[in-house]
């Protein structure tokens, strides 16, 4: 087998290398100026498809995602993109940027599938990717990224940390979920917000998925976790739609925190 490497990079807005790690198993940038706007965090890999465990900020967890293009990049929130990630982030002018490949370990245990807060509006390269046909007003507190980024706190709405995917009134809305690869998944984890009575609940939600089959989950009013056994299958991406609001509710505004979905990593023979 080739040995895979990979390597972090700080881009200017102009896209001009400011900053480079050497190649490796593992790679780390300590990047000593203030991020300004229009720069991006580059990650590249030798070999694509790969799995890499990301730390773009000291300040983010670890977390394991999946690479398909040898240089993947990340935007460096500005301005109103800030509000959904901690005050802390990105910040300041002392960063230390951190990539490794996954362990074999790491890459077959049974995980949340689902999360990426690394993901940005639009492609990246970076999977798992969320996006949605309708995300309230455009503001990056309801955008459809906010639904895998790790953070399941949902008492109240808006900024860092009570980001959601908010759905604008509109009964159409639908989130997609890319895998950007075949995985075996069997359990859905839906958390939704629960800023009551200024929010209100979906009392179903369907899951559509990418073989063509659908589960529809039945969901109560509150603020946990809310675990659904599916039946195993493999899929690429699934949707969330046909969110049927509680009738009982007078609130608008139903949204959801966080969607985790367990499962494994699959290997074509």
């Amino acid at each position: 087998a080739m040995m895979n490497c990979v390597k972090v990079k700080v881009l200017g807005a102009d896209g001009f290398t400011l900053a480079s790690s050497t190649a490796g198993e593992r790679a780390g940038l300590f990047y000593p100026a203030a991020y300004r706007s229009g720069e991006k965090i580059a990650v590249e890999c030798a070999h694509v498809p790969c799995w890499c465990m990301l730390q773009l900020d000291e300040s983010m967890p670890e977390t394991m995602v999946y690479l398909n293009r040898t240089e993947c990049w990340f935007p460096i929130p500005m301005e109103e993109e800030k509000c959904v990630y901690s005050p802390k982030s990105f910040l300041g002018d002392r960063h230390l940027i951190r990539a490794r490949l996954a362990s074999e370990e790491e890459i077959l245990a049974r995980k949340n599938l689902a999360l990426n807060p690394y993901d940005r509006h639009g492609e990246s390269g970076i999977y798992p990717h969320a996006r949605a046909n309708v995300e309230t007003r455009n503001e990056s507190v309801f955008a459809a990224r906010n639904a895998i980024d790790g953070v399941l706190e949902n008492a109240g709405h808006g900024a860092w940390p009570y980001q959601s995917w908010g759905i604008n009134r509109d009964p159409n809305a639908c989130l997609t979920l890319e895998f950007g690869r075949l995985v075996e998944i069997d359990e859905i984890v839906l958390t939704l917000r629960a800023d009551f009575p200024h929010d209100s609940w979906w009392e179903q939600v369907t899951v559509r998925f990418s073989d063509g089959s659908e589960e529809c989950l039945n969901l109560e009013k509150s603020d946990a976790p809310q675990r659904f056994s599916i039946t195993p299958r493999t899929v690429k991406q699934l949707e969330l739609c046909r969110l049927i609001k509680s009738k009982d509710d007078p609130s608008p505004y139903p949204a959801l925190v966080q969607i985790q979905v367990y499962g494994k990593e699959i290997f074509e023979k």
